[in-house]
């Protein structure tokens, strides 16, 4: 049975597209139902779905921000109320897309396309690529923060994000992990690690488990043992990461 996941931010919309889906592809089921980019990416994680169905305009990750982070691992169909959004990139065939509000016809033709594709690996070229860039250049998004605000004890400290080393969620706070005159340190973030995603600039950080997000550039290594677990080596600091089998797609040499 293939298994959908659906992400919009308007209760409406997400409702008409669960009922529509439900009628178009009955042999299908709806595993998650996210209300947000980040709970979307959540739901991924937990559920590892075979087609995902994301509104392309939603707060903190935006649907391309979260099929970035899949691409490749799974079909992405865009939703969106905006039909002017880069069609003629869409029409390319890298990515499927529906116009709000829905129309079965056109709903019906993508349940076909994506019925015909199932035993074909999901795109993940340069032609994905260069659409979710283009579609990534027409959002308008804050700048990345330089620093973060953690608390240590009673004391709360501005650590600079280029000073991180890693993220790890600790129940409802997330522990950072970071260098400061040359020495390890580590603060709690009242922001779930989740949300806290959407503030992080993936060309810098890069999720290697649902709990863990690391800075690239202090990743000295990636070991995978004769089990098939993987676990990062850090330039930064002793600690080793485990990175789990959705991510481990991301270390595969040259």
């Amino acid at each position: 049975m293939t298994r959908l996941l659906i992400a919009d931010d308007e209760p409406a919309p997400r409702e008409q597209l669960a009922d529509a889906l439900t009628q178009a592809w009955p042999d299908a089921r709806i595993v998650a139902q996210a209300e947000h980019g980040a709970d979307a990416w959540d739901q991924w994680l937990a559920h590892e779905p075979d087609v995902c169905f994301l509104d392309i305009r939603m707060p903190g990750l935006s649907g391309i921000d979260v099929a970035r982070r899949i691409a490749g691992r799974c079909p992405v169909v865009f939703v969106t109320a905006h039909g002017d959004h880069a069609l003629q990139a869409f029409d390319a065939g890298a990515v499927d897309y529906l116009v709000k509000p829905l129309e079965p016809q056109r709903l019906a033709q993508t349940v076909a396309r994506l019925r015909q594709n199932q035993q074909r690996p999901a795109p993940a070229g340069d032609a994905l690529q260069q659409l979710l860039a283009q579609l990534d250049a027409r959002q308008r998004r804050p700048a990345w923060p330089d620093t973060l605000q953690a608390a240590v004890g009673k004391e709360v400290r501005l650590i600079r994000v280029g000073d991180v080393i890693y993220f790890e969620s600790d129940s409802r706070y997330t522990r950072v992990v970071y260098a400061e005159a040359g020495e390890q340190r580590e603060a709690l973030l009242r922001t779930p690690l989740k949300d806290l995603l959407a503030l992080l600039d993936p060309a810098r950080f890069q999720q290697v488990h649902r709990s863990t997000v690391v800075a690239s550039a202090q990743i000295a290594s990636a070991l995978r043992d004769d089990d098939g677990n993987m676990a990062l080596r850090l330039r930064g600091s002793r600690d080793t990461l485990t990175v789990s089998r959705p991510f481990q797609g991301l270390f595969k040499g040259q």
